[in-house]
C-alpha cells in the first residue's frame, strides 16, 4: 500500500531528510500508470518541492518532450537517452519522476537507489510485462527495491473485468520471429486483456 507523505511539514519527511524513498507504479497499457505519476507529481509541486520529470528519448508517441497520458493529461519532461543522464540532471531536485521505465537500461536501478539514498523521493512508472507476458526490462528489480509499489489494472473490454496484460493486436504482429518486445504503440497496436483472454488467445 502507498501512503503519501510528501509535505515538507510531515513528520516522515523531516525524519528522513538524509534518505528518500522509491515508489513504483506498474501495470499494463491503459491502466492509468502515467496518470497516477502525474497526479503525485502535481501534488509534490503544490507542496512547494523542487521537482524534475524525465521520459525516455525514444518515446515520441504523443510528444518529444512532454509526458502525456492516454487521457491527455500532460506535464513537461526532459527526454533522456540513458539512466546516467537522470543522475546528472537531478542534483537540485527533491522529487524525481520517471515515466516508461521499462525502456531504460538496467543502470536505472542503481540510479534510483543513489537518488533515494541522497534524500530524494523517486516516482517511477512503467509496464511490468511486455506483450509476451514476460517481465519487462528493469521493472521487476525496480519493484523489488521500492518502498512502495502500486499495481494498477486496466479494464478488459471483452469481459469487463480487470486487465493485467498488454496484448499486441493481431494486425500489429510482425512475421519477423525476432520481434523486439520494445514496440511503441497505443490503442492502434495494443489492447489490455484479462489473464483468461491473454492465455486462451495466445494458445
Amino acid at each position: 500500500m502507498y501512503i503519501e507523505n510528501t509535505s515538507p511539514e510531515s513528520p516522515q519527511y523531516q525524519k528522513d531528510t538524509h534518505f528518500g524513498w522509491i515508489e513504483v507504479i506498474a501495470g499494463p497499457m491503459f491502466s492509468g500508470k502515467t496518470e497516477e505519476l502525474l497526479r503525485r507529481f502535481r501534488r509534490a509541486e503544490i507542496a512547494g518541492l523542487k521537482t524534475i520529470l524525465f521520459k525516455p528519448k525514444m518515446d515520441i508517441r504523443y510528444s518529444e518532450t512532454d509526458i502525456i497520458s492516454h487521457n491527455k493529461s500532460s506535464l513537461p519532461a526532459i527526454p533522456v537517452a540513458s539512466s546516467t543522464e537522470i543522475l546528472e540532471l537531478s542534483e537540485d531536485a527533491e522529487v524525481v519522476g520517471i515515466d516508461e521505465c521499462q525502456f531504460f537500461d538496467d543502470g536505472i536501478i542503481s540510479v534510483a537507489n543513489q537518488l533515494a539514498n541522497s534524500g530524494k523521493r523517486i516516482i517511477l512508472a512503467g509496464l511490468d510485462m511486455d506483450y509476451k507476458g514476460q517481465p519487462f526490462g528493469p521493472m521487476p528489480n525496480l519493484m523489488a527495491i521500492a518502498e512502495y509499489v502500486t499495481k494498477v489494472h486496466a479494464i478488459c473490454r471483452e469481459t469487463g473485468g480487470p486487465a493485467h496484460y498488454s496484448k499486441l493486436k493481431a494486425n500489429s504482429i510482425s512475421t519477423d520471429k525476432t520481434l523486439n518486445p520494445i514496440q511503441l504503440g497505443a490503442e492502434d497496436s495494443y489492447e489490455a486483456v484479462s489473464r483468461k483472454l491473454f492465455y486462451t488467445k495466445n494458445e
